[in-house]
């Protein structure tokens, strides 16, 4: 089995690999929401922080679109080969949206019960923050520009959902992460969205309280 392994290594790009590893994680995203399963890694004392909603909308709009597709393509292509290909496709594609809003889903923000912060959004990025690494953290409404993780030459970090950010961590220290292709970068300030704010401030705060 180590062998296949690295010979997959030697033969897949990296980022190709950390795609495959991301689509089969969010299907099994997609089989627990299905399944009503309790939100990955949040225990006991937990406190899960949702962070979907200003993106759910948009994609219960593409998965709309994608069937609507389907319909108006099988009306108007006349040959069966490609109604079965195009089929297949659509199929995919809604199965891989409902998959990654699955995976969000599922996955949330937690504040555990000793004060640290794991960060995620579903299956592409996840960073665990240790109690003693965050100096500070606000409710802090931003509408950054540009992709998912958006990393500033002044160490700071934007995880970004429906172009908006709500927390603001600032840390003791510089902290690694893994981009969602695999990438290495470090921050010092951790912008990200959830959507009760004032819930996961309070809670973080908690612990530091006498």
């Amino acid at each position: 089995m180590s062998g296949i392994r690295a010979a997959v290594r030697r033969v897949v790009p990296g980022p190709v690999r950390r795609l495959l590893e991301h689509e089969v994680r969010a299907a099994g995203a997609l089989g627990r929401w299905a399944l009503r399963r309790p939100p990955h890694g949040v225990g006991a004392g937990d406190l899960a922080a949702g962070y979907t909603g200003p993106q759910t909308a948009m994609m219960y709009g593409l998965v709309f679109v994608s069937v609507i597709e389907t319909v108006a393509l099988a009306v108007l292509i006349p040959w069966p080969a490609v109604h079965r290909v195009l089929l297949v496709l659509d199929v995919y594609g809604v199965l891989f949206v409902l998959a990654m809003h699955a995976a969000c889903v599922t996955r949330p923000h937690v504040v555990r019960a000793d004060g640290s912060l794991r960060i995620r959004y579903g299956v592409l990025f996840d960073l665990t923050v240790p109690a003693d690494a965050v100096a500070s953290v606000r409710v802090d409404r931003r509408y950054p520009e540009g992709r998912l993780v958006a990393l500033s030459e002044d160490g700071v970090l934007d995880l970004i959902v429906g172009s908006q950010t709500t927390v603001t961590v600032e840390l003791t220290r510089l902290l690694s992460f893994t981009r969602p292709l695999g990438a290495r970068a470090r921050a010092r300030t951790l912008r990200f969205h959830a959507d009760d704010p004032r819930a996961l401030v309070a809670a973080l705060r908690q612990p530091a309280s006498p």
